[in-house]
């Protein structure tokens, strides 16, 4: 290995571990082949996000402007805003887009982390970007169509941004930060968001368009769904590691989250052979599943994770702290 990848190794990777190694001034070569081995993980993971975020990009600029906006239906969140503010002043729908879902990225930066924020902004500026330049053809002017599919490819661009790290839309974000503030279930406060937005769709367009603008919200919640597997908002995590401590010092000190540790008996092999191992145990947001998952991968590539699918949480760490990776 030449001296240039050390030297990136060594700033990018070695020197952010600790304190302790941020004042070393010399590695052993069994540091710089981990600090490489973690730098492949982050690159593998960087190019699998950038792909993900970018098809999502395309297909939800392609389910707006191919279905949605040539029959002015409208979604729900962020994007039903900015869609109704376009529809009632012609305002560009791109520029909207961005200007509305700013509040909601400050908002990230606390409530989740500046790594999901930055991503966020890039991912939203994107699709700005592709609504202004690329032009979809409209497939079709049946509106019961227009309605599942526009927002079928909606919904799965948007899934895709989650897959990827990102959003595409911040409502979800703020109602993540009111749960914690009123105690209500953040799928309560969606709920109550997007009555407000298809009420004033009702009152300031036609009740039809409301109606069909919530079938397109139904087509796009169950779309994304299937794309991200878990609507819930929380996740349980269970992982099963040799590295169980460093792993529990990752999720308490970089995600700061709350974790269970028990004591099990790990069975493997031919024979069954058996040895005590420690579990952890934690509970995250769906919105975090993809750092927690590098994370591990970092430290233990053959770690058994399992995940469980949780509809709400009481307590703990979840509501009481912000998100921070």
């Amino acid at each position: 290995m030449n001296r240039f990848w050390k030297t990136i190794i060594i700033n990018t990777v070695l020197r952010h571990k600790s304190k302790k190694q941020a004042k070393k001034k010399q590695f052993t070569p069994f540091e710089i082949a981990s600090g490489y081995k973690e730098l492949r993980i982050v690159i593998r993971d960087l190019l699998r996000d950038t792909f993900l975020i970018a098809i999502g990009i395309m297909s939800a600029a392609f389910g707006l402007e191919s279905f949605l906006l040539p029959s002015n239906f409208i979604d729900g969140g962020v994007t039903g805003i900015s869609l109704l503010i376009s529809e009632l002043t012609n305002a560009p729908l791109s520029l909207l887009i961005v200007i509305i879902n700013i509040p909601f990225l400050i908002l990230a930066l606390n409530v989740i982390s500046r790594q999901f924020a930055l991503k966020a902004m890039i991912a939203i500026t994107g699709l700005a970007i592709i609504i202004t330049l690329v032009h979809f053809p409209q497939i079709t002017h049946d509106k019961l169509l227009v309605a599942v599919f526009g927002g079928m490819f909606l919904g799965a661009g948007i899934g895709l941004s989650v897959r990827g790290g990102a959003v595409l839309d911040g409502t979800e974000i703020l109602a993540i930060f009111i749960s914690r503030k009123i105690g209500a279930t953040v799928g309560d406060v969606i709920i109550f968001i997007n009555i407000l937005i298809f009420s004033s769709a009702a009152y300031f367009l036609s009740v039809e368009t409301a109606l069909y603008s919530l079938l397109t919200y139904l087509a796009a919640s169950k779309t994304l769904d299937f794309v991200i597997e878990g609507i819930e908002e929380y996740t349980g995590v269970t992982i099963v590691s040799s590295h169980s401590e460093e792993i529990r010092q990752m999720i308490v000190e970089k995600m700061e989250r709350g974790v269970t540790v028990y004591k099990g008996k790990r069975g493997f092999g031919r024979h069954g052979h058996t040895n005590e191992i420690d579990i952890v145990y934690t509970v995250i947001t769906r919105l975090e599943i993809n750092k927690l998952n590098t994370e591990i991968e970092r430290i233990d590539p053959n770690a058994f994770v399992v995940m469980n699918r949780i509809k709400d949480t009481k307590g703990g760490m979840i509501k009481k702290h912000p998100f921070k990776h």
